[in-house]
This record gives C-alpha cells, structure tokens and sequence, in this order.
C-alpha cells in the first residue's frame, strides 16, 4: 500500500500558477512551472519565489538548550548570537550523518531547528533519544512544529529590495545567515531569515499554515516591479549544484562523514564542543580520509548523473558520480562525487562514464559559477 503524499499550505496555489507536480520527499511539490533553465536565470538574476513548506522545523528551548544542540551538531553553537543562523550537521554516532540542518538562535534559551523534509521523523527520533540527557522534555522543550509553518524561499539578487516593501523592520541591509521575528505582510511573528540554498541571495519566511494564501499574494505584488516568478525543485537542484552545496541522500547521507564531504568547516573542533562522533572526525581529519567530495567540469560534451562511475585514465574506477547536471548558467556538465583521495587535487583529469562512454573531466573547485 503506497503511503498518501502530504501536501503544503501552497498546495492549490502553486498548481493555479502553473506548477507541475511530482512526489517529492513524500510531498506533492512543483519540479517546474515553465522551464527549468529560465527558472533558474530567474533566480540567478532577479528573483524568484520556492515553496518550500516540506522542511521540518523544530523549537528547542530552556535553560539547556544550547548545551543540547551543541552535543547533536557538529558546529560550535556559542558562536551564535541572538538573530544568528548556523549552518550544521547531526553526526549519528557511527561516523555519518543523520541530516545537515540549519540552527537559528534568537535568544539564549530559544532555538529553531530547520531540517530536510524526508528526515523530519527521523531527525525529531534522534533529538528525543539524547534530549533526556539535557532535561529536555519532548512535546516542552522540543517541539516538532513541522506540520504548523509553511514557508517562502525568495531567492536572487534583487529579492531583499522587493521584499523590504512588506515590513517596517529593516531587511535590505540584512547581512547573510541573520534571522529575526517580525511583522511581515501584515503578518505577525513572521520568522525572516537572510538564507537560502541557491548562493544567489535573498530571503526565507516561514508563517503558521492558516497565512499562507495572504503571503503568497503579498509577496507576489512586492515583487511584481522586479517580474518575480514562481520556482521548482528542478531549479533548486541546479541553483545549488551550481553553488557546490550538499543535497541530502544524493552527497551526503548516514554513510557519509563531514569530513570527507568537505564540511570540516561546521565541524569545529573547539574546547567545549564536545559533539556525537568528536573522536571519530578528529582522527579522519588527522590521517585524511580516503576518498572526498569534490566538484567536478566535464571537458568533453555530456551529462554526468547520479551513480555514474569516475574513473582515472586507465579505466579504474575511483569514485562515483553524487549529483549531475547541464549547468544552465556555464553551458557545460558538472556535479560531485566522491573521489579517491590521490586524485582530488583541483585540476587533475578524470573520466566520468556515461553510458558507457568515457568522458574527459578534471576537478573543479565550487561554486562552479563564480
């Protein structure tokens, strides 16, 4: 028996608009409502609106609550500051990884949790197990809230200018990865963020599910002097392939350490920061891991694909394709795998087959279009 798809607070909206829609993540989402390749220049040089309700969110709040996330995230939490995002990952005790998440502080004892949409049982399950440890009571001091807000990625260069119409609060000058509670479109308790996984800019709101039609038009008439479209997941794929970042169950998943994915960035091993897995990523970073995450250009025309083999120049295979696409912005094919780590150096040739062909590659260093 097929499990019956969730749908968004957007759901009837976005099917008006002209969005074609596909499972996804067990949601009914919009892949694309004209074409991909102008949606993605949409974004890439205007702005352009994703519904992307599907994520999960979670409160966590009280006295412990910082101490908790920073034993379930990799990053340093009290990096944090009130209005402050962090980008992160939940290590899951074997040397993987159970969601790559975003953490936004508002107040010290107040944290808003942002994960991937087909992980959201998954992750709540695994923040209940180690919540008693912290006094934190599930259904108190972690509230899965994922089934109350919908959510509005307006994304591109001149999204904040639009965008600044609907709030008194000041958003333009906004600096990356800032967050903040305000009244939005007339709506209140609005939680307005400066992120986003598209690396062009821009903004996320979320609101309670019951606001979703008022943001909708609101943000659409803000938007309407800069031609502000609606966007797909197609789109968001190549928008955040473009940018190098990690999807979830494509370059990173419970297999997968941060270590060899290239976020030893977010995972800070600093005096206090004593996360799930500590030791493990600290002797990979030690002795190197064996294989890493890397970009990659085809030099030879084609499109490289997930589970295509990357092989060196007598054929051996040394990797394999995570995410691949035909880069509507470069003309060109790119993507990420997984490489042995003797040929990841920036630079060096390797051959990705596709349909049994070999195609000449070399390692590229992201984002692909800057």
């Amino acid at each position: 028996m097929t499990e019956e798809l969730k749908v968004t607070a957007f759901k009837d909206i976005v099917e008006k608009a002209g969005g074609r829609m596909v499972p996804f993540a067990g949601f009914l989402m919009p892949v694309q409502f004209t074409s991909i390749n102008a949606e993605h220049e949409t974004v890439r040089n205007g702005v352009g609106v994703f519904d992307v309700s599907h994520m999960g969110e979670f409160w966590v709040k009280g006295p412990n609550a910082a101490k908790f996330i920073q034993r379930i995230t990799t990053n340093n939490v009290y990096d944090l500051v009130d209005g402050r995002v962090q980008y992160s990952c939940m290590p899951n005790g074997k040397g993987g990884i159970v969601d790559d998440l975003l953490v936004y502080r508002f107040k010290e004892d107040l944290y808003f949790l942002v994960v991937n949409a087909s992980n959201i049982d998954k992750d709540y399950n695994w923040c209940v197990q180690h919540a008693a440890e912290f006094g934190i009571v599930p259904g108190k001091d972690l509230i899965n809230a994922s089934g109350e807000y919908c959510q509005l990625a307006i994304q591109g260069p001149l999204a904040l200018k639009a965008m600044q119409k609907l709030t008194e609060s000041s958003i333009e000058d906004m600096e990356y990865y800032h967050c903040r509670i305000i009244t939005f479109a007339g709506i209140e308790n609005a939680i307005f963020s400066t992120t986003g996984y598209t690396g062009s800019g821009g903004c996320e709101v979320y609101v309670k599910n019951e606001y979703a039609a008022k943001l909708w038009k609101a943000v659409f008439e803000a938007g309407a002097e800069y031609e502000i479209k609606p966007i797909g997941l197609g789109a968001r794929d190549t928008l955040r392939l473009e940018s190098g970042f990690c999807l979830y169950g494509n370059d990173i998943d419970d297999t997968t350490s941060p270590i060899e994915a290239g976020l030893g960035w977010i995972t800070k091993m600093v005096d206090g920061n004593d996360f799930i897995d500590r030791e493990k990523m600290e002797k990979m970073k030690a002795e190197g891991p064996a294989r890493r995450l890397k970009g990659f250009v085809l030099e030879d025309k084609g499109i490289p694909r997930q589970h295509c083999e990357i092989c060196n120049a007598a054929g051996e295979k040394i990797g394999e394709v995570t995410s691949g696409t035909m880069s509507p912005t470069l003309k060109i094919g790119l993507g990420m795998g997984y490489i042995a780590n003797e040929y990841s150096k920036l630079g060096t040739e390797i051959f990705i087959k596709v349909r049994d062909k070999m195609l000449r590659a070399k390692v590229a260093k992201t984002p692909f279009w800057k």
